[in-house]
């Protein structure tokens, strides 16, 4: 399976676009996926310089509600007339960010785009096929980052705190060995890994495992010198070290201080900029 950055916070070359956001392209056997769009058409740009034709992407996944994973949406659906774009249910909610405490941003989707034909809305979990399967429905309070208090929806006139029911990840199976793929994790890594293996365990009936973890952990503006943030990661990376994953790449919403303090704790993790290739 080849996974490659269409788009990403930071950049390997000025050729490509980047700024705050996500998309990978990953190619298996049977499928050419695309996995968020990032903020803008910027992707685009990108897939364009690295080789990439969108037109024969047959499966588009968008895990969560907020623009720096859907944005690019609208141009996706104009330069790809097959693909079918899986999105999670109440993704189209009214999704904010508070700033300072004070200032709500609306950081959602364009809510014109919800009536396209060409949209599946995933709750709970989605088996396409067997190489393919979309979940959400992610249970356990392990480690979840606080940087989801400042994230907001509205519901019932009210703005509330976002419950990220409609964040939704992918499991890809070649060969029995799966490969995990999440936007962000807001409902904590280890809560996202914990929910992928209990699927595992019900999808294949060989002695499969989860091998390879890619995607954002929401770590962003952790003070790694506060005592707190220390703990919080030496925990998380015990335990991500611990879990029989062979590989982690990690990137966008993870920070780089954060995924600078858990690499010196982990041998096998790695970290993802616009432009990398990588064979998983």
């Amino acid at each position: 399976m080849k996974v490659i950055t269409l788009f990403e916070n930071r950049t390997i070359s000025k050729d490509y676009k980047s700024k705050h956001g996500l998309s990978l392209y990953i190619e298996t056997a049977n499928h050419k996926i695309l996995f968020d769009t990032g903020t803008d058409e910027s992707f685009a740009y990108n897939a364009r310089k690295l080789g990439v034709n969108l037109e024969d992407i047959d499966t588009a996944v968008i895990s969560h509600g907020h623009y720096d994973h859907g944005g690019g949406l609208e141009e996706f659906l104009k330069l790809n007339s097959k693909a079918r774009i899986y999105i999670g249910k109440g993704a189209f909610d009214n999704h904010l960010i508070k700033l300072f405490w004070i200032f709500k941003y609306d950081i959602g989707l364009k809510k014109k785009l919800i009536n396209n034909q060409r949209l599946v809305f995933v709750d709970r979990m989605l088996k396409i096929d067997d190489e393919l399967i979309l979940f959400g429905n992610v249970k356990g309070n392990k480690l979840v980052p606080k940087g989801n208090d400042n994230l907001l929806k509205y519901s019932g006139g009210l703005a509330k705190k976002d419950d990220f029911e409609h964040e939704i990840n992918l499991l890809v199976n070649e060969n029995h060995k799966y490969s995990l793929f999440c936007g962000c994790a807001h409902k904590g890594i280890i809560n996202v890994i914990e929910r992928a293996k209990d699927i595992i365990d019900i999808d294949s009936d060989l002695n499969s495992d989860l091998n390879t973890v890619i995607g954002g952990f929401h770590l962003m503006g952790m003070k790694v010198n506060n005592s707190k943030s220390k703990e919080f990661l030496d925990e998380l990376s015990s335990i991500l070290s611990s879990n029989n994953v062979k590989k982690y790449y990690t990137c966008h919403c993870t920070g780089e201080q954060t995924y600078s303090y858990l690499s010196k704790k982990m041998t096998n993790l790695s970290d993802l900029k616009t432009g990398i290739i990588i064979d998983v």
